[in-house]
């Protein structure tokens, strides 16, 4: 999504998760979830594994544009997020410069799309992203998730669920 500051996270320790989260908590995301641990606390921990879930599922709901845009458009390049977005490419600087305001069905779905292609990026490198997106996938009925992705597509329409899902199956996989 775009929220760290750009730096390599080698372990989750509590010093470590205070930068993460206080780079979350700057985007208002997390907040309630993000408290001062227990002195007892540590990675692993019922607290922090009940903290990190809070996290994840206050960051799964919601569209940060300001960062995602940077983030989604070096993965995808401009032609094919404005396809998926169904924008036109021209309107992606003004978006993205903030020039104009991300209108709310494109906020979600950049947001659905920073969330896959962050799952993706952990198996593929930028041009296998792209690759992903446009190459047919037997799962997705010999689709390709651009193709399942129609016209006014939502996050939470069968079609994109299913390319979600498919994209945080690769995250999961041990074969990574």
């Amino acid at each position: 999504m775009g929220l760290l500051s750009p730096r390599e996270i080698h372990r989750l320790d509590l010093a470590e998760w205070r930068r993460v989260a206080g780079d979350i908590s700057k985007a208002g995301v997390g907040r309630a979830a993000v408290v001062a641990p227990p002195a007892a606390a540590a990675p692993g921990s019922t607290w922090f594994r009940t903290m990190l879930r809070d996290v994840n599922e206050a960051l799964d709901a919601s569209p940060v544009p300001a960062s995602e845009w940077p983030t989604v458009q070096r993965a995808l390049g401009d032609d094919l997020l404005a396809r998926l977005l169904q924008i036109f490419p021209a309107d992606l600087g003004s978006y993205r410069s903030g020039a104009w305001t991300t209108p709310d069905l494109v906020a979600v779905r950049l947001h659905a799309l920073a969330l896959m292609v962050g799952d993706l990026t952990g198996t593929y490198n930028g041009a296998g992203v792209r690759r992903w997106f446009v190459r047919p996938r037997t799962v997705l009925d010999n689709r390709a998730p651009v193709d399942v992705l129609i016209p006014g597509w939502g996050p939470d329409d069968p079609g994109p669920r299913q390319v979600r899902s498919l994209a945080s199956a690769l995250a999961a996989s041990p074969a990574t």
